[in-house]
């Protein structure tokens, strides 16, 4: 439940790759976290004491953050981009 099945995550590198076979962008691993954020933050609504979940959903927030900001130093506008298409802020 808690990992991505792998037709989900080829749809999403697919759709925010640079280039044929990009899994290390920036791009593709903030949208591969953001849809695990997503997945976590619905567990975490029906299972309210779950803290290791809770937890594991705080250190990929952090990761995630960290990314965005590589990014948004990099490029503005791909992070711009990047922010619309996924929904951010």
């Amino acid at each position: 439940m808690m990992a991505l099945k792998k037709e989900l995550k080829d749809e999403i590198m697919q759709k925010y790759e640079q280039h044929k076979g990009d899994t290390g962008s920036p791009e593709v691993q903030v949208a591969l976290l953001t849809k695990r954020i997503n997945q976590l933050v619905d567990h975490l609504k029906t299972n309210k004491k779950d803290n290791h979940s809770r937890r594991g959903l705080l250190m990929l927030v952090g990761q995630r953050k960290k990314l965005l900001t590589y990014l948004k130093g990099q490029d503005s506008g791909r992070y711009k981009n990047l922010v619309v298409s996924l929904g951010l802020r």
